[in-house]
């Protein structure tokens, strides 16, 4: 297969471009930092956390291989979400360390900068897989009933909506997913797929908050994928699901330095909208 160069390019000189010295420098036993609370997302279950900008959070295996369903916003703005198809775009479909999650127009801005991926070896497998994927998107109990015809509420979608519900956030906004620990692909025929965690336990994938975020997961219910996530072949996955925790780290300001927050850019324009033109000495008169 031809390597077609990419169409939003992130070399040298590029807005696209990463300065991985700067998030290198952020690992853990590169900067100081303090463990400010770790959070806890049991198997089947789902669970939101506020990160402050500047701060490092980190997705970890605590105890088997499991999939989690990743949403990202604005803490201070909802509208401002994580938007997986331009990450696709910008970044690559399945990321790991110096890729980031951008978010939704007009913001279009970083969120955050993956640090550190301890899966990041794994590469490409044998039949194209690759792991954290931004090609599919969360389980959810519409699809569920479509091609079950049966009701089962602990979908990631519901997961995800029961998470933020105490943050002032509804079903609406819920969005397409970061599937952390996820392997997908596609096939020969274009058609999605998906195969078993590779994940173990001590695996993790960490973030750097660009800005002040609000974040939810779902431990997916379909726990590491060995097992037919629909429950098609008469197999509940339950002995296959594990939970999850987040581990929210404050970094020495002396690491930060020289970082600013990312900024939206500044389109002024109106989409090329003009108002009509209007005689308002006509209008005046007949008032």
């Amino acid at each position: 297969m031809a390597n077609v160069e990419a169409a939003y390019r992130s070399g040298e000189g590029s807005k696209l471009a990463v300065d991985k010295v700067f998030y290198d420098s952020l690992k853990e036993g590169q900067a100081k930092r303090t463990l400010v609370e770790t959070i806890k997302v049991p198997m089947r279950f789902g669970q939101a956390w506020k990160v402050p900008a500047g701060h490092v959070f980190r997705i970890r295996v605590s105890d088997g291989p499991q999939v989690g369903d990743f949403n990202m916003w604005n803490l201070h703005d909802p509208r401002e979400r994580m938007w997986a198809s331009r990450t696709r775009q910008l970044q690559r479909a399945h990321v790991s360390t110096h890729d980031r999650l951008w978010s939704t127009l007009p913001f279009l801005r970083p969120m955050a900068t993956i640090i550190e991926d301890t899966l990041e070896d794994y590469g490409k497998d044998e039949d194209g897989g690759r792991v954290h994927d931004l090609l599919g998107t969360r389980c959810d109990p519409y699809i569920n009933y479509l091609l079950t015809g049966e009701d089962f509420d602990f979908h990631c979608h519901s997961n995800l909506v029961r998470a933020v519900l105490p943050h002032g956030l509804t079903e609406f906004d819920v969005h397409d997913v970061l599937n952390v620990f996820q392997c997908t692909g596609l096939n020969e025929d274009d058609q999605y797929f998906m195969k078993p965690c590779p994940a173990q336990k001590g695996d993790y994938l960490e973030f750097f908050a660009e800005i002040d975020l609000l974040c939810a997961m779902s431990c997916c219910p379909g726990g590491d994928l060995s097992v037919d996530f629909l429950g098609r072949d008469g197999i509940d996955p339950l002995s296959t699901c594990h939970p999850l925790e987040v581990d929210i780290y404050r970094l020495d300001p002396v690491a930060l330095e020289n970082w600013q927050s990312p900024k939206s850019p500044a389109y002024k324009g109106v989409h090329g909208m003009r108002a009509p033109n209007i005689d308002w000495s006509v209008i005046k008169q007949d008032i």
